[in-house]
């Protein structure tokens, strides 16, 4: 005897809100929010065969697994937690960062073997504020200072909380206090966690033609690598601006400044800027660039949670900044091919920042295809050719298969 009143209540105009809003109700226990929660799914096979002069090839096999589950939200309160494995199918056959011995001699690939638990927090929402408490991911602006450092298998997350307020038209406020570092190389090495006291200041409006402006406080206090304690305070714009239809104007412009903080032992200054302009058209785009990491004549601009791959060369030979400092100078493309597959070409020119004198030159290509939502492939190439004998030539190649759910 229900039904018609019911259907003819559907066909009333507020009924899509009704529904939705019933939909949309909170759990009314904490027994429902966890038995309504969602499960993720990340598998990540890759290849890394690594070229180095003086030392032994190294051929990586390794497979990421990522377990995790969130809860839905209960009184404005959820909680996830997610598992990280790393498997290799020789761990012998590439160096793990030194963790095991048979792979003594050989080059080293980033991927060491570990169980670990990845990320376990609770988050409270408010409105449009967000404060989380745990074990985490953080990503800031384009990842340059603070990142996850995802190209590695093993994800850099943080003990820290967190706040994240959008509260204001098209802005983003976040504050964040980091206790511990849990870093890419893993839990088993010895500096795979860094003990910390650091707080993170970010402001990113979004309502200017053209682009994103941000500005930046990070006050890093790293007991357990106290050289790598810093304060860095910056600012950046960048985004895109239409010309055409079909033409943009890719741009960035930052500027930061750093000094030693906390508990260095070190006393510097030295700057920091990123400059890029480019050209975008729907077939793909092309730009130019050049990114400088400072010195003085004690230290170095030092970037020590960032994530490091996706700056200064895929060859990772400069993920520590040279003494005296770095000029990163380079050129990327990107074009859509058929069959949705897109190539990737970069060449960098590298000179130390205080000297000008030619570090190496550096030529990195990918080919990046994704299948429906789930599947992405990948193949990628680094080549580092170096001109000054502080450093090694490096070759890389990897071949990847990554599912997400």
């Amino acid at each position: 005897p229900l039904i018609t009143p019911v259907m003819r209540l559907t066909r009333l105009p507020f009924a899509a809100l009704l529904v939705a809003a019933l939909s949309a109700a909170e759990p009314a226990s904490l027994e429902e929010a966890v038995a309504a929660g969602k499960f993720s799914v990340n598998a990540r096979l890759r290849y890394e065969g690594v070229t180095q002069a003086g030392l032994l090839d190294a051929n990586a096999l390794t497979l990421r697994t990522r377990l995790g589950y969130t809860t839905a939200a209960f009184r404005s309160w959820r909680a996830m937690a997610e598992l990280e494995n790393i498997t290799a199918a020789d761990g012998d056959a590439y160096s793990q960062s030194g963790l095991n011995a048979g792979g003594a001699g050989r080059a080293v690939g980033g991927d060491p073997e570990t169980t670990e638990l990845n990320q376990a927090f609770l988050s409270y929402r408010r409105g449009e504020t967000i404060i989380s408490a745990g074990r985490q991911r953080l990503v800031l602006d384009n990842a340059r200072f603070v990142g996850e450092g995802a190209w590695r298998q093993n994800q850099q997350t943080f003990d820290a909380i967190t706040a994240q307020d959008r509260s204001l038209a098209r802005t983003t406020l976040t504050y964040a206090f980091l206790n511990r570092i849990h870093r890419t190389a893993g839990d088993r090495h010895p500096q795979g966690n860094w003990a910390s006291s650091s707080h993170l200041f970010n402001a990113a409006y979004a309502g200017l033609p053209g682009g994103t402006l941000a500005g930046y406080g990070y006050l890093l206090d790293l007991p357990g690598s106290r050289t790598n304690s810093c304060a860095t305070y910056g600012a950046s714009f960048a985004g895109a601006a239409a010309l055409s239809r079909d033409l943009r104007l890719l741009h960035r412009l930052e500027f930061a400044r750093q000094t030693d903080h906390g508990s260095s032992p070190l006393s510097y200054s030295a700057g920091y800027h990123s400059l890029e302009l480019g050209l975008g058209i729907p077939a793909g785009s092309l730009t130019l660039g050049q990114e400088r990491l400072g010195a003085d004549r004690t230290a170095a601009f030092r970037t020590p949670i960032a994530t490091l791959h996706a700056f200064n060369g895929w060859a990772d030979v400069f993920t520590t900044t040279p003494a005296a400092g770095l000029r990163d100078g380079y050129a990327r493309a990107s074009v859509n091919l058929p069959a949705a597959v897109t190539l990737n070409v970069v060449f960098h020119r590298f000179t130390l920042d205080r000297t000008g004198a030619r570090a190496g030159d550096e030529w990195n290509a990918q080919l990046i295809r994704k299948f429906g939502a789930a599947w992405t492939a990948m193949a990628k190439w680094a080549d580092f050719r170096r001109e000054a004998t502080a450093f090694s030539n490096v070759r890389k190649l990897w071949f990847q298969l990554e599912f997400s759910l």
